[in-house]
């Protein structure tokens, strides 16, 4: 089924790359006619998408392993449904997560059917274009390597995804959460939340942090990494789930135990109805904890958004509005 104003022929703006690089200077703004949906696929009008660290690192080619260019970039964003397959009409006009289909970043993406994930009336844009990446990466964590009882250090504090283990270890039974920052302007917001700030250029109370702690959720890697490491108990766990360091780290001993943490690996376990089960929990995790406040720009003005990102100190998160 389409939409009565969608026209036959239309033009589809994307950010593309055709080769990995700095994604300023990679990413190409396209635009190509808009061609016919396939079969058990939605098509989305986008609304909103942000930018988060997990779309710019694939474009300097950190994954070039399992991307095929061209590539159109962003993993997450929400829009409205403007063409649905029969079994899914009563989606047509309603807002959606379009996601695990097209990159997000172009202004119509055609996404698998049963994975849309519709939108609560009560969940604003802004809060819906974000619910993907940061939010699933921290309950899959969370599930999976339980806080319950452990006292719980989450470093790049300052991050959205470190923002939301943090809150929901605490929330899940953690005896305490210290977040390691890098800006001192994260400092205050963190201590208000009930976290424990460190700042990472302290290295003695960082060593002294881990001697007690049973869990850390990890995204910096390298130096502090290995700090970490060498001062936590034999019995606690390590959980890596990025490098904003830009480094890698090294493991000196058996214990504490290292896991490393990619969504993309427990995405094909999922059955349709368990992926959508999963929202259902986000959405009610979201109303309680909803995330930083956000920046617009629109899409034209997309090298801004990515600079804005790359900013030291940011609290405020960027989000490309589509035309």
């Amino acid at each position: 089924m389409r939409s009565n104003t969608l026209n036959e022929e239309m033009n589809n703006t994307a950010l593309r790359y055709r080769a990995f690089g700095d994604p300023l200077t990679t990413l190409c703004a396209e635009t190509l006619l808009l061609q016919p949906c396939i079969p058990d696929m939605l098509r989305v009008r986008m609304l909103l998408a942000p930018v988060n660290a997990s779309d710019l690192i694939p474009i300097t080619g950190a994954y070039s392993h399992r991307i095929t260019l061209p590539a159109i970039a962003g993993y997450e964003g929400v829009g409205v449904v403007c063409e649905t397959t029969p079994e899914t009409a009563h989606l047509l006009g309603k807002r959606v997560l379009p996601l695990r289909g097209q990159g997000t970043w172009q202004q119509y993406v055609d996404c698998p059917a049963e994975l849309a994930v519709p939108v609560p009336d009560d969940i604003d844009d802004t809060l819906a274009a974000r619910a993907y990446i940061n939010p699933l990466a921290a309950q899959m964590m969370l599930t999976r390597y339980s806080p319950q009882g452990q006292h719980v250090i989450v470093t790049a504090a300052g991050s959205e995804c470190a923002g939301y283990l943090a809150q929901w270890a605490r929330q899940s039974g953690a005896k305490s959460v210290t977040g390691i920052y890098r800006s001192a302007v994260h400092a205050n917001r963190l201590a208000a939340s009930g976290v424990i700030p460190l700042p990472e250029t302290d290295s003695a109370a960082i060593r002294l942090a881990a001697t007690k702690a049973g869990v850390v959720y990890d995204a910096t890697g390298g130096e502090l990494a290995e700090q970490l490491l060498q001062a936590l108990p034999p019995r606690a766990q390590f959980i890596s789930y990025g490098l904003l360091s830009g480094q890698p780290f090294g493991i000196q001993r058996r214990l504490p135990a290292v896991h490393w943490f990619h969504i993309r690996n427990h995405l094909g376990s999922l059955s349709a109805s368990a992926w959508q089960q999963t929202f259902n929990d986000i959405w009610r995790r979201l109303r309680k904890n909803p995330p930083a406040d956000v920046m617009l720009f629109p899409f034209a003005d997309w090298q801004q958004a990515i600079a804005f990102y790359r900013q030291p100190g940011r609290v405020t998160k960027p989000l490309l509005s589509m035309p």
